[in-house]
């Protein structure tokens, strides 16, 4: 038989694998235990259990001695003792550039209607490692992102990885939706990770427009899919922009949210058999989100970077529950939205003092790090006064750096504000702090 080599790939995909097969021993919950497998089958393997209407996918998560626990994806209904459980090929994916613009789940498959998606030649794992540190470059140049508070105050560099921290309702997911329009980036790749599905087609529609999305891969597994999708479709935004990063371009990548990849881990961990730790969440928890989250950043040789921006959905506020905790350790800044600000009309609700961008003093010039302090320098002062100002109880020129406070505090509040198709340059954000400072 004749073999075109220069299709080899595709050849190699195409060949049977020998089928290794095992029993359903017994359900448990979220639990389904599986023999026969012998030494054949290992964590992470995907399974399909035979059902009377067809099959359930799931994947192993556990094992012992010849036992092995397999977390379905699904409702285990019709399930019964006995049932055959065959392993499968392990979920990997082929990007090529013709997934711009599509929408996928966590295997690659289309969900948006367009048609079946081209594959590309090179076989992408889930589950890659992160590149090596000494391998790495390091952080590039200043990223423009649109943003006067982002630009001035917490700047983002070409591989950064940033946590943007908030509570729900308080402008996340407008906020990723402006840095995909406004960042100057070859592509950009979304995952939208345990998301209602209402609010998925809002933000592709409306949030990220037309335009985006022609740059774009949107990576999607809604809040009623199984918490093995959820986790697979996190891994599969990684491994997308990996490959774009591979062939030399500028990468945005835009998760939201690593809480839900958090919560989807703990109910694999839990199925898993592994003890509850910290507000329940299992110790693979603390081992999924650096594993995932440093896949991200500058490439090395000819290769391009990945900007990560990851959001957080902090519980109750709590900005020092133990998700929101382990990310700020892992991440290159942060970034915090906070209800009171958006409550009082300032949108986006940035708390300029409580975020961080680790990126500088490097990425600002000396006349940006100036103004940069100074601007910090009156914030910080008006915020430690704002209840006795509000109260009447300051009394005007006890403190002259106070007084200025008061006086540039409506100037700081308008430089702040900025409408969601409002697009700003750096040197403009940078000029008008100047006019705000009067250095100008």
């Amino acid at each position: 038989m004749y073999i075109d080599f220069g299709d080899l790939p595709a050849y190699l995909r195409r060949i049977p694998r020998v089928e290794r097969s095992g029993t359903l021993e017994s359900v448990r919950g979220a639990a389904l235990t599986v023999t026969g497998f012998g030494s054949s089958a290992s964590v992470g393997d995907r399974v399909a259990i035979a059902l009377a209407s067809g099959r359930l996918a799931g994947e192993v998560v556990a094992f012992a001695g010849d036992r092995v626990t397999v977390m379905p994806e699904g409702r285990a209904d019709g399930l019964s003792s006995g049932a055959k459980v065959v392993l499968v090929e392990a979920p990997s994916l082929y990007p090529c550039a013709a997934w711009l613009g599509r929408i996928v789940d966590g295997l690659g498959q289309p969900v948006d209607g367009g048609g079946p998606l081209p594959q590309g030649s090179t076989r992408m794992q889930l589950r890659n490692a992160a590149p090596p540190a000494f391998e790495r470059r390091l952080m590039g140049e200043r990223l423009e992102t649109g943003l006067r508070a982002l630009d001035c105050f917490i700047p983002l560099c070409r591989g950064q990885r940033m946590g943007v921290f908030a509570a729900s309702g308080v402008g996340k997911s407008t906020l990723m939706g402006m840095l995909a329009r406004f960042v100057a980036a070859d592509v950009i790749v979304v995952g939208l990770i345990g998301e209602r599905g209402r609010e998925v087609r809002e933000f592709l529609d409306v949030t990220l427009g037309d335009a985006a999305r022609t740059r774009t891969v949107v990576v999607v597994a809604t809040s009623d899919q199984p918490a093995l999708a959820r986790r697979r479709a996190a891994q599969a935004t990684l491994t997308i922009a990996e490959w774009f990063r591979g062939q030399g371009k500028q990468v945005l990548c835009l998760l939201d949210s690593v809480t839900r990849l958090a919560h989807a881990q703990r109910e694999i961990g839990l199925a898993a058999g592994e003890p509850a730790t910290a507000r329940s969440y299992t110790p693979s928890v603390f081992t999924e989100l650096p594993a995932l989250m440093e896949r991200a950043g500058p490439g090395s040789g000819d290769e391009g970077d990945i900007t990560g921006v990851f959001t957080v959905l902090v519980d109750g506020d709590d900005h020092d529950e133990p998700v929101a905790d382990a990310v700020r350790g892992i991440l290159d800044g942060h970034l915090v939205l906070d209800r009171k600000i958006g409550e009082a009309g300032r949108w986006p609700a940035i708390n300029i003092l409580r975020s961080v961008s680790r990126a500088l003093p490097r990425c600002h010039s000396d006349e940006e790090n100036r103004l940069l302090a100074q601007a910090r320098r009156l914030l910080g002062a008006y915020d430690n006064m704002e209840e006795m100002i509000r109260l009447g109880a300051y009394r005007a020129g006890s403190d002259p750096l106070v007084d200025q406070a008061i006086e540039t505090h409506p100037a700081f509040e308008t430089l702040l504000r900025q409408g969601v198709d409002e697009r700003s340059s750096a040197t403009e954000a940078f000029a008008e702090l100047a006019r705000v400072l009067g250095t100008a």
